[in-house]
């Protein structure tokens, strides 16, 4: 069981599951070396041990392993996470191909493969995968939901119209909601010129959110600091 070398702390960390000690450690030095942290295992019960202390961000399972196959282990975590799996397999025969899928796999590729469309296919599923994560992450408060990833907001299930400047206003105090954020750095993170900017935006923002926008239940006031939205 090989652990990553980190290489920058936010990169998408990957773990490879094969038992063939060549095609692991090829992977872990091409994935690397394209900014990927790589963890690796040689069979399912090493990769059990590694998925309990380390959350991936994608798992590349070889299909043929002796004892739990890659079949197996993507049932396993597929009744846990979504996670994003990959198959890898010598044998491409269609039908092995729709059992990994109906299995909860994402992608397969056949071996032997081109590294170069390794990578591609695991840049396009990370991409989907966040993409997808970034639009369902919702936040609630009161009547209203706030979308981060569509900066959308609905109130009463009914599509509020919101200004650039107020969605803009709006998701930077989301991302942190019950945090109270200063003027200026609401100013900076929404490209607002001046902090008077924001207490606009802010009044505008509560007559759309608010029950009373003069007695603010979710976008308050936090007096010597900036303001604060309190979620659900």
């Amino acid at each position: 069981m090989q652990q990553t070398d980190k290489i920058p702390d936010d990169a998408p960390h990957l773990l490879v599951v094969d038992d063939d000690d060549r095609i692991r450690s090829l992977l872990k030095r091409y994935l690397s070396e394209n900014g990927f942290r790589t963890s690796t295992a040689s069979n399912a019960k090493e990769a059990r041990a590694l998925m309990h202390s380390v959350d991936f961000d994608l798992l590349i399972l070889d299909v043929m392993m002796p004892g739990e196959s890659g079949f197996d282990l993507t049932d396993a975590v597929r009744a846990a996470s979504n996670v994003p799996i990959m198959l890898l397999t010598a044998r491409g025969l269609p039908e092995d191909r729709i059992e990994g899928l109906e299995r909860g796999a994402d992608d397969y590729l056949s071996k032997p493969f081109e590294p170069r469309e390794l990578l591609l296919r695991v840049g396009a599923l990370l991409r989907r995968t966040r993409s997808t994560a970034l639009n369902r992450q919702e936040l609630k408060f009161g009547r209203c939901i706030f979308s981060l990833g569509r900066s959308e907001l609905r109130c009463d299930d009914q599509l509020v119209k919101l200004t650039s400047g107020e969605a803009a206003l709006l998701k930077a105090l989301a991302q942190k909601p019950g945090v109270a954020i200063s003027r200026q750095t609401l100013a900076v993170q929404t490209s607002t010129t001046m902090e008077r900017s924001i207490d606009v935006q802010v009044t505008r923002l509560r007559k759309k959110i608010e029950e009373d926008p003069r007695a603010p239940i979710y976008l308050q006031t936090v007096r010597g600091v900036g303001y604060v939205l309190m979620a659900d």
